[in-house]
């Protein structure tokens, strides 16, 4: 099953998609709630999936802070797998983050079934 790192600045979130994961068979390896812990904790725990709040967190106007994160992590290493989840189901958002680097985008609250398709998305090579 997938190693995830959850990127997600609501506490009550994480703890909510960890479970999930959990519950279909993946690991956790990490949760972080900001773009700097991110960028740290992926080169330390090197997971087979990101799964990453489309809303960063810093309260960065106009949704930016993802968009700086998606980019960091591509530069970092172009191989990163990541899927974005959101409230939102804003068509806008989901078309930028698969043009920068998304495999996959999910609007929460997701039903578990999705989870095979990060499954299928973060299975090493």
């Amino acid at each position: 099953m997938a190693r995830v790192m959850i990127v997600e600045d609501a506490e009550f979130m994480r703890i909510a998609i960890r479970d999930t994961l959990f519950k279909h068979g993946h690991e956790v390896v990490a949760e972080v709630a900001d773009d700097d812990e991110a960028i740290e904790k992926y080169m330390e725990v090197k997971p087979d999936l990101v799964l990453m709040d489309i809303i960063a967190p810093d309260n960065v106007p106009n949704n930016m802070n993802w968009k700086n994160l998606l980019n960091k992590f591509r530069i970092i290493d172009q191989e990163a797998k990541m899927a974005m989840f959101s409230s939102l189901g804003q068509q806008i958002i989901i078309t930028e983050s698969l043009k920068i680097g998304a495999m996959g985008f999910m609007v929460n609250p997701f039903e578990p079934e999705i989870l095979n398709i990060i499954r299928i998305i973060a299975e090493p090579n």
